[in-house]
């Protein structure tokens, strides 16, 4: 199992210490940074800033939002930075929610499975660059067939680096897990828990039945979830640095009927606890929202604990599916914590 370190997208501005955690993660030989994107900062400009001044680590995008870009235009973004990073992009890609698509970009959110797979076919032929782009999907059509009438198919001016970019697929649901293994070179869960490692494998398996010959094979199918890492004197205190980031996913994401991360974590088993979590959040008691998550939920998704405890349960998530734990942690703590997870390792 390799590490990664989650930077996500910013609050209020650019977070303190990103570009040191960066460096550390290069520096420390660790597998990959990772940013996200919402409704602020965007995921590949601060990947492309603090990225160009490592020359080892991988570079992921967890998630760029497919409504925010056509297909061509996260393609060429995405083929840019291959080439200005030598080889070391990774793009991931997802679907996110009905309240950010319809309300921040201005789009319908229908059929979010069947827009996936069109969106990522389209990305391949920019990237495998073997005939000038054209498609005629339910969601997506190149050229258009309306407007004027003068769009000419057309195919990228720039030879991508890697016509086998990899592409990773956000996913919570069931059927977009296993579509994740049908389409894509790696799945990004959100929440991940070691306790459901079987059904997680059951998933992919599904989805690498119906796997096209002409991708990687499954046994480079790679898994790479954001954990939640807090390490402190005893658990509870530990815990509570993770409570209100878990209460704001389970309450104060998506609308009020469709939050894919509530979901989740209510599949886990933790369906009162959600109902609980929600109700407080709703009514604007954040705190009490953090303070209604019970620490098996917490040590659940996360590596959560006394030194002695997160060593153990490091062990655990090492004998999953999981092929890269990415951290996600107050990243002006990533330098002091690298040497400590790297030893527990070792």
């Amino acid at each position: 199992m390799r590490f990664g370190v989650h930077l996500g997208y910013w609050p209020a501005g650019p977070p303190e210490g990103a570009a040191e955690a960066v460096r550390a993660a290069d520096d420390a030989g660790l597998d990959s940074v990772w940013t996200a994107e919402a409704y602020g900062s965007d995921a590949f400009t601060p990947l492309a800033w603090w990225g160009a001044a490592t020359s080892r680590v991988r570079l992921g995008t967890a998630i760029a939002q497919m409504s925010a870009r056509t297909p061509t235009a996260t393609a060429m973004a995405a083929l840019t930075l291959d080439h200005l990073s030598g080889g070391r992009f990774i793009l991931g890609v997802g679907a996110s929610g009905p309240q950010v698509v319809e309300g921040w970009y201005g789009q319908q959110y229908p059929r979010p499975l069947e827009r996936t797979r069109e969106y990522v076919d389209i990305i391949r032929q920019v990237l495998r660059r073997e005939a000038p782009v054209t498609f005629d999907g339910a969601h997506y059509q190149l050229p258009h067939p309306g407007g004027t009438g003068q769009g000419k198919a057309l195919r990228s001016t720039v030879h991508p680096l890697r016509a086998d970019l990899p592409i990773h697929l956000a996913a919570q649901g069931p059927k977009n897990t296993a579509l994740a293994a049908e389409i894509a070179d790696g799945w990004l869960p959100a929440f991940f828990s070691p306790r459901l490692n079987d059904e997680y494998t059951e998933l992919l398996a599904t989805g690498f039945a119906r796997r096209a010959g002409d991708l990687r094979p499954a046994e480079e199918f790679e898994v790479s979830a954001s954990v939640p890492v807090s390490i402190a004197g005893d658990a509870e205190a530990a815990a509570d640095r993770v409570r209100p980031h878990l209460a704001l996913y389970i309450g104060g994401m998506g609308s009020e009927s469709t939050n894919f991360h509530r979901q989740a974590i209510a599949r886990m088993g933790y369906e009162a606890e959600c109902d609980e979590v929600q109700r407080r959040y709703a009514g604007g008691d954040k705190a009490g929202a953090a303070a209604a998550i019970p620490l098996e939920l917490v040590q659940d998704v996360g590596l959560v604990g006394t030194p002695d405890q997160v060593r153990s349960q490091l062990r655990t998530w090492s004998e999953t599916a999981l092929t890269t734990l990415i951290i996600q942690t107050d990243l002006r703590a990533v330098p002091d914590l690298l040497p400590m997870l790297g030893a527990t390792l070792g």
